[in-house]
């Protein structure tokens, strides 16, 4: 699997990619986009500067001009390209992979994702072949200091923010760097872990889906007595969150909790949308179910940013959300924010007035596996043998196959990142979830030709 993935380009610096491949990217990035202006910003990543001079180069050499906004967080680059009318954008950023990773999230005019089928494609294809130097000259650059404007756009989702208590963890990323003056004022004690942006990420990695990362934010919600805790990826567009117990919440069921800040709480921020909400095949039943109960109109959606934000902009929905933790809003031009998910979720349990381990328990209705990875090589082959092994049930194949039964149900894909095969199941009881996943583990191994 090369750089060139589903979603963005991403890779080890140095070994997979370097400057000479970020400067012939830069090269072909104006035609691809259309673009007379492409706006860049950068994470704190140790390679990300060296990045952004060669992409930068590149991107000028085609002679097209470079605004620069420094380091930032992804939403507020997605924010800057819709904002201020970039005809396009590149994030230098490797999200939540570790710091030898480094990468580029492509945007179009108004912050529409490049993809690989949407242009991706053509990258991977031209980087490789002689470029032609326009007749146009080189490009300008300069610098744009977006702050004062992104800032006044995170406020208008602050507004019902009560007293609580939180404990908020910048995973060393990118959060770190506005998260103190979006929370400036509120009422409430917020306590921050490691806000300082180190792209070394010297605490735990930048990737709180993974739990174990989430170890000091539990620690710290259980000996604070927090409300919640709450835990930003690297380049701050995830989000998870911790409940009053410490415990994990499943993200896909945060999905629910956005949905009752407009369904429920400001119905009036729906004026010109539809009622569409979306999410991704590995959701929760009980997700769908409720968010139907809200009035909304729920939309299953492959697994991806960019598969989400087309099918949100495409339905003129309000919302949508994924089990990686992007949450995706009609008033943030479709695009993902970690950090307008987290007020969110602050101000419906401001509103609604219960902990957050009785509000994820009324959306929460069965029993849920989580993600479950193998690796294995040949996983598109196991997902159609194993897909044939249950023809009886509602078939969903918009990625992999999401089979349906009355009292269960399972998803299998591989991933579009990882030389992973992915699964997840959920069932009415507990022993139901054991037996199938029992059975579903069997029948992966004996089809991927692994002994027991």
């Amino acid at each position: 699997m090369g750089v060139f993935k589903s979603y963005d380009i991403r890779g080890i610096w140095g070994v997979e990619w370097d400057g000479e491949t970020a400067r012939a990217i830069g090269r072909r990035l104006p035609r691809l986009l259309s673009a007379r202006e492409i706006v860049v910003g950068r994470d704190v990543r140790l390679s990300s500067e060296e990045a952004l001079h060669a992409l930068t180069d590149g991107i000028r050499d085609a002679g097209c001009a470079v605004a620069d906004i420094g380091l930032c967080d992804t939403p507020a680059l997605y924010f800057a390209t819709a904002f201020h009318g970039f005809d396009g954008s590149a994030m230098i950023t490797a999200s939540h992979n570790p710091p030898e990773y480094n990468g580029l999230k492509i945007s179009r005019r108004n912050a529409v994702p490049v993809g690989y089928d949407t242009g991706l494609d053509v990258l991977e294809r031209t980087v490789k072949e002689p470029w032609d130097v326009p007749d146009a000259g080189r490009g300008g650059l300069r610098s744009l200091d977006i702050r004062a404007d992104y800032l006044a756009h995170l406020d208008r989702f602050r507004g019902d923010i009560g007293g609580l208590s939180a404990v908020i963890d910048c995973s060393n990323g990118m959060a770190g760097i506005f998260l103190p003056d979006v929370l400036k004022g509120l009422p409430g004690t917020f306590s921050l872990l490691f806000e300082k942006p180190d792209g070394r990420f010297p605490n735990h990695a930048p990737n709180p889906l993974v739990e174990e990362n989430l170890a000091a934010l539990k620690k710290e919600v259980l000996a604070r007595g927090a409300d919640l805790g709450i835990c930003f990826d690297g380049d701050a567009d995830r989000v998870m969150f911790v409940d009053e117990r410490g415990r994990f919440v499943s993200p896909d069921l945060i999905t629910g909790i956005l949905a009752l800040w407009y369904f429920r709480h400001h119905p009036e921020r729906m004026a010109g949308s539809g009622r569409a909400a979306t999410y991704d095949v590995r959701t929760s039943r009980g997700v769908v179910e409720f968010l139907a109960s809200l009035g909304a109109d729920p939309r299953i959606c492959k697994v991806g940013h960019s598969h989400a934000k087309k099918l949100l902009r495409d339905a003129n929905g309000i919302l949508g959300g994924e089990l990686a933790g992007h949450y995706y809003f009609r008033e943030n031009w479709f695009c993902d924010s970690g950090m307008i998910a987290a007020l969110i979720v602050l101000s419906v349990l401001s509103r609604e007035k219960m902990p957050l381990s009785r509000m994820a328990r009324g959306v929460s209705r069965y029993w849920y596996s989580g993600e479950i990875n193998f690796e294995i090589p040949d996983g598109r082959s196991v997902v159609e043998k194993v897909r044939a092994d249950y023809p009886d049930g509602k078939l969903t194949a918009i990625d992999g196959v999401r089979i349906d039964y009355p009292d269960w149900w399972f998803c299998l894909r591989t991933s579009n990142t990882e030389p992973l095969l992915r699964l997840v199941l959920e069932a009415t009881t507990e022993e139901g979830l054991s037996e199938r996943r029992r059975e579903l583990e069997e029948k992966i191994r004996r089809h991927a030709g692994i002994k027991p």
